[in-house]
């Protein structure tokens, strides 16, 4: 044995005896701390709109006139992945989960927690004009996705219809409703100390869009059909949308109408937590007030959370849930990692809820503790930052080896400083899009799809289903990133 691998081996036994914060221990664990930093840093990369503060230089202004073509204004929240589309439904879940995760982990979360209001500031600024712009209409989505998908270009250079789209009482959008007022409520309770007056007009306007959700229903991809589908289609229907906001809703006012309401609606069994389906995640929101309070109001909310942990769990007797031979939960081919980083939330979530009162639960003959689910959310996130078989982490820009050819046009194509002059709609694709060179720009800290279910990665532009990154990855994984840093 080394020298080195004896020090070592000293060291992590006197931290664990004694407890010191010695730096050869982080050796054996990922930088958490570098991490959670990136991930929220990564926020800036999918900014629309006028940009200020701007860390990531090789980004500029775009989409300047975004709401126009409605005579409105509709500047600003984020692209959601490698295009220049903004799709408010997995936008405002983006928002939601940022900030459930900013509520959740704030004192982990250490000075990065100012970054993170500031990165839900963004797009809760821009959920706030789609809500108040016009009476009875949110709108819900600007750019023509079937137009900007044949075209390879820099949101700076961006020429494609800015098609604005929208719901109202006669195209209802219950679904995307629902989410934004989620959206509103969540962020109300992370700016109520710091920013009470903001704070106060996101919770007005969450009321009045959940109002508007549940007076007027149905699915937002029945109204607005190939300018959504298939790109964020309600596949789920707009149930658990409607249960999520009013879960929301109840945690910021505490008004009974949302529990009545609750309890009128009903469940579901899930299996997956994303942008689509909200069911799990409201599950465990609402358990809060079981394990934490004891209230057992709430008993059959933290029922339905603890199936929905053995759906999850590989050794319980009811789990659905597949994993590679590397240990990373496989739960869809496209962009598997959009649902690792949303369930991975919940496990810390959960386990965090039982931890503070001791809680155990058991599915069939497995006791299921907070260690249980700290253990697999641990190997879930570990696996992200490059504890794989490949040793690669699914984070741009952290650690030695990442993905360099991811699917983003910003990302892939020469900034303005470096190319001033247009790149128009398709002279990006031969000498860009399909090089195979890496991207001239790194998007710090942000996720792509992931490998598929064999632990393998081609790391290839065209190979938007494992190269593409999303708010909604980097949304849900910031909080579990921050369980782990626990940044003081």
């Amino acid at each position: 044995m080394s020298l080195f691998f004896l020090i070592s081996a000293v060291l992590i036994s006197l931290s664990t005896s004694i407890g010191n914060n010695v730096h050869f221990v982080q050796a054996a664990n990922p930088n958490y701390r570098d991490a959670l930093a990136k991930s929220i840093l990564f926020f800036q990369g999918q900014r629309s709109g006028k940009l200020s503060s701007q860390q990531i230089t090789w980004r500029s202004n775009s989409a300047l006139f975004d709401g126009r073509l409605a005579n409105v204004d509709l500047t600003g929240g984020y692209y959601d992945g490698g295009d220049n589309v903004k799709f408010n439904f997995p936008m405002a879940f983006t928002t939601t989960m940022l900030s459930w995760g900013s509520l959740e982990y704030s004192k982990k979360m250490g000075s990065q927690l100012t970054n993170a209001r500031t990165a839900i500031r963004w797009s809760a600024n821009y959920l706030l004009k789609c809500a108040r712009a016009t009476p009875d209409r949110l709108y819900v989505g600007v750019g023509d996705p079937n137009v900007d998908h044949k075209c390879w270009e820099r949101p700076e250079d961006m020429d494609t219809a800015r098609t604005v789209y929208w719901v109202s009482p006669s195209n209802p959008g219950s679904d995307v409703a629902g989410e934004t007022a989620a959206a509103l409520a969540a962020a109300s309770m992370v700016f109520r100390k710091v920013d009470p007056k903001y704070s106060k007009l996101l919770i007005r306007t969450a009321k009045k869009v959940f109002q508007f959700a549940i007076q007027y229903r149905g699915a937002y991809s029945d109204s607005l059909g190939s300018a959504v589908c298939p790109f964020y289609c309600s596949y789920s229907g707009y149930k658990d949308e409607l249960v999520w906001g009013a879960a929301w809703l109840l945690r910021a006012t505490n008004d009974v109408f949302y529990f009545n309401f609750l309890k009128s609606m009903g469940g579901d069994s899930p299996d997956i937590f994303s942008w689509d389906n909200k069911f799990a995640g409201a599950y465990v929101l609402l358990s809060r007030r079981a394990v934490l309070n004891n209230d057992k109001k709430f008993n059959s909310y933290k029922q339905q959370a603890e199936q929905f942990m053995c759906r999850i769990l590989p050794n319980s007797p009811s789990s659905s849930t597949q994993y590679t031979k590397g240990g990373l939960m496989f739960k869809l081919p496209q962009s598997n990692l959009q649902y690792v980083a949303s369930i991975t939330f919940l496990l810390t979530t959960y386990s965090k809820y039982m931890s503070a009162t001791k809680h155990t639960f058991n599915c069939g003959n497995l006791v299921v503790t907070s260690s249980t689910l700290r253990k697999l959310a641990k190997r879930q996130v570990d696996y992200i930052l490059g504890v794989n078989p490949l040793k690669m982490s699914y984070m741009v820009g952290y650690g030695p080896s990442y993905p360099k050819r991811i699917h983003h046009r910003g990302s892939s194509l020469p900034s303005l400083a470096s190319h001033p002059s247009t790149i128009g709609c398709k002279a990006g694709f031969q000498s860009f899009y399909y090089s195979s060179n890496p991207n001239p720009n790194i998007l710090v800290g942000a996720v792509v799809g992931g490998p598929n279910q064999n632990d393998e990665f081609q790391d290839d532009r065209d190979d938007y289903s494992h190269s593409e990154p999303a708010t909604y990855i980097n949304g849900a994984i910031v909080g579990p990133i921050a369980y782990f840093a626990n940044v003081k």
